[in-house]
């Protein structure tokens, strides 16, 4: 593959991962509300479901995923479903402050955990791979599933860099909003809202 080629689609992928979304509101939410180091462990958990995705996308499975109504539903509903149960979960917790005390522990297992199964019941997600990375793809330069898995990989590490700094940012604001006891109190409410409202968005999107 062309460099050129790589630094084209490199400065697409930049764009389109920091423009809003359910992957980076995720992990932007999980940072404020838990810390850098519960922001950082969502992405990585993150991406690792956007590898099931690359993966998907670059052998064909994201085409059947496509091609059935059925399997898309149930994938896209099963998404839905999960983020409104971590939505339920933060509104039933919207009283409680977010101050760790002592001998408490981030269960950062279960951040990953969630980052997974968030992004892997986004069935949207691989069809987007499979929509965007044959538009870098030439195949004159070589076997076609080797290029879009380079090009998935490019992609999975420009992700796992602005997350990581997304996290790191959105730390610092939360260290901050949480000094504030009536704004603590109401982290959860914010964060249950926003899932709501990505659970929502992906359970009505069409393919």
């Amino acid at each position: 593959m062309e460099l050129q080629t790589i630094l084209a689609f490199l400065g697409a992928a930049i764009v389109l991962t920091i423009m809003p979304g359910p992957d980076n509101v995720f992990t932007l939410t999980q940072s404020i509300a838990k810390g850098r180091n519960a922001g950082i462990f969502t992405t990585l958990g993150l991406c690792t479901g956007l590898l099931v995705h690359i993966f998907a996308a670059t052998f064909g499975l994201a085409a059947i995923i496509y091609q059935s109504s059925v399997a898309f539903a149930v994938i896209k509903y099963a998404g839905a479903a999960y983020l409104l149960f971590l939505a339920y979960k933060s509104f039933r917790a919207k009283d409680m402050s977010f101050e760790l005390k002592s001998g408490d522990t981030l269960n950062y297992k279960s951040l990953y955990k969630k980052g997974v199964i968030m992004n892997v019941l986004n069935p949207k997600i691989s069809l987007f791979f499979l929509a965007f990375l044959p538009q870098f793809v030439n195949q004159e330069s070589g076997n076609v599933s080797i290029q879009m898995l380079v090009l998935g990989v490019v992609f999975l590490i420009q992700t796992l860099v602005l997350f990581i700094l997304i996290s790191i940012f959105a730390g610092k604001v939360g260290s901050f909003l949480r000094r504030n006891p009536s704004f603590s109190k109401k982290i959860n409410y914010i964060q249950g809202s926003l899932f709501t409202l990505i659970g929502l968005k992906i359970a009505f999107t069409q393919k």
